[in-house]
């Protein structure tokens, strides 16, 4: 495996390094006293029995005793700190993935389903926190066992170690096929599970539609064939895995009938004592032992690896959101305002298609700029472009006169607020909600927030008001009442520019008039972009920008784009019936 794959986790190895000597040193011990009982109990029978001394036989037997005792105190503490040790290293590995992904930007993001971001996060995680685990406890012990027992066993009798020159390489030549073949199969499982939680979170998601449409039995056949792939998956790695471990305990077990066979030709003659077969035995059946663990070392290795290289590829993404660091936006001059200058984006970069072309658009401060165009034309694009949600592939665009590439993404959206195409609210009050715009907004500012967005009428009319608690998604509230909530989530924030991304689809025009009034006395001191399919959302803004075809084909107020653009009027007459 290449260094790259592991380096994600040179912080944890840093800090946790002491750790791990601590447990090797317990393991050491507890392997240590395993190695002694063999050779005690042929010295038992060799000479105890033998030479029927009973006073030998206890004062051996009491030392067997106290060494498994203390190889049991040994093994208590060492698992005491890998647990320890685990828990904490998959805790903050965790979090660590989690603050990576939310430093990813949109594009990023995209690139990386969304589905597989969750597995990453959670099963890949554990595969890895279950090899630390692992490596602090068995993993140890079974290579010290094995190497241990093989020194023992030679030194206690060398004709008989012939065996194990030929057990251990047969042995070795296994576990080295596991890993080679393994790995690829364990990889192509958590592909498969990914598949499943994208199938669920997707059927969770849509769930409403699902159902209006009596769609169940079709996205139950799809669930069926993903969980399906993923049953074959599994059930093939772990078909193939499962011929490796009888093959180790046969070559080991034939190793024993060969230790048997010579040690009773070896008996026969004199040349070997009865206690030094039971005592090789013995060692034999520990590096069967030993080497059943590595087994299952290795095959927990192999998911680990598949496991490490995908939360490896999250922790490598390069953020293309570029900017420097010292240079904060304070300056009240030209307070909100946005230049677009010749701005081209394509989601799949320079090489993709252009969803928008060479746009020079310019927003002043106070001013409402209403943005309208058919599906498609790229009005929310656009608007996603000043955020830094995405990079533009061509041209700049300025905030307060400042390249917004040379200006901390943090602090650029310090100054925005947006209320996305779909209001999403999360699980909490509405009190929580609407503070998500502004966290320490007091009861006042929270409800003049929810009045300016005609939000505080519905609200007073729930029997806990501002406490009453949403279901995630805001399920329980209509889709109008979410969108006046995700307004005036953004009004509390009080920023300067204000990006109201078609917001008001959703509700009445009796509603959408009183939010206009609101809003224009409220947007006379900020920029405000208004992304909209009705005309009439717009009909007041200081200027409407026309997209057509990811350009902006006209801008200017109503009257002047009636008289100058077709395509405006089009929209004109098809909403209102007038030209």
């Amino acid at each position: 495996m290449g260094m790259l794959t592991w380096a994600f986790l040179h912080k944890y190895k840093t800090k946790y390094w002491k750790q791990f000597l601590l447990a090797a040193t317990f393991v050491t011990m507890e392997a240590t006293c395993d190695l002694l009982q063999p050779t005690i109990m042929s010295k038992i029978i060799d000479i105890g029995v033998a030479d029927r001394r009973p006073d030998y036989i206890l004062s051996q037997g009491a030392l067997m005793i106290l060494i498994t005792a203390f190889g049991a105190l040994a093994a208590c503490i060492r698992n005491v700190i890998a647990s320890k040790v685990s828990q904490k290293f998959g805790s903050e590995l965790r979090e660590d993935l989690y603050e990576k992904i939310q430093m990813l930007s949109f594009t990023n993001i995209d690139n990386l389903n969304r589905a597989s971001l969750v597995t990453r996060l959670t099963n890949d995680v554990t595969q890895i926190q279950v090899l630390v685990n692992g490596l602090m406890r068995i993993s140890l012990k079974a290579p010290l066992l094995c190497i241990g027992s093989l020194i023992m066993a030679i030194n206690l009798n060398p004709h008989l170690s012939v065996v194990l020159v030929v057990v251990v390489p047969v042995v070795m030549l296994l576990i080295a096929i596991n890993i080679k073949v393994g790995f690829p199969r364990f990889a192509q499982v958590q592909n498969a599970l990914d598949q499943v939680n994208a199938v669920m979170r997707e059927h969770l998601s849509g769930i409403r539609v699902v159902k209006a449409f009596k769609r169940f039995e079709y996205e139950q056949e799809k669930f069926g064939a993903a969980n399906q792939e993923l049953r074959e998956k599994s059930v093939g790695a772990i078909r193939l895995m499962s011929g490796f471990s009888p093959g180790i305990a046969l070559t080991v077990n034939l190793g024993i009938v060969m230790v048997l066979w010579l040690g009773g030709l070896g008996v026969s003659t004199g040349q070997i004592q009865i206690g030094h077969i039971i005592a090789f035995i013995n060692y034999m059946t520990q590096i069967l032992v030993s080497l059943m663990i590595m087994f299952l070392i290795f095959n927990t290795f192999v998911r680990a690896k598949a496991s490490a290289m995908r939360i490896a590829e999250v922790f490598e993404q390069d953020n293309d959101a570029k900017w420097i660091t010292n240079y904060s936006i304070n300056r009240q001059v030209n307070n909100g305002r946005i230049d677009f200058k010749n701005v081209s984006f394509s989601y799949a970069g320079a090489a993709g298609p252009p969803v928008l072309k060479d746009i020079n658009l310019t927003c002043l401060p106070g001013q409402t700029v209403g943005i309208i165009g058919s599906t498609g034309a790229g009005k929310t694009s656009l608007v996603n472009l000043i955020p830094r949600f995405y990079e533009v592939t061509t041209g700049s665009i300025e905030v307060e006169g400042y390249d917004i590439t040379e200006i901390n993404p943090g602090q650029l959206r310090d100054k925005i607020a947006l209320v996305p195409q779909q209001a999403l609210l999360f699980t909490g009050t509405i009190m929580d909600n609407i503070c998500w715009g502004k966290e320490n907004a007091t009861a006042q500012e929270v409800e003049a927030a929810a009045k300016m967005a005609a939000a505080h009428e519905f609200i007073t009319s729930f029997p806990e008001g501002y406490n009453t608690k949403l279901g995630q998604g805001g399920v329980n509230l209509s889709g109008g009442q979410k969108q006046r909530l995700a307004i005036a989530r953004a009004l509390i924030r009080k920023p300067t520019i204000l990006i109201l991304d078609d917001c008001t689809s959703a509700v009445d025009v009796v509603t959408e008039e009183k939010i206009k009034a609101a809003l224009k006395q409220y947007t006379n001191q900020l920029t405000c972009l208004l992304v909209a399919q009705r005309i009439s959302t717009v009909l007041d803004a200081d200027k409407i920008a026309v997209m057509e075809d990811g350009t902006i084909s006209a801008c200017g107020t109503h009257t002047k784009l009636l008289q100058t653009s077709s395509v405006y009027r089009e929209i004109v007459q098809s909403q209102l019936g007038r030209r």
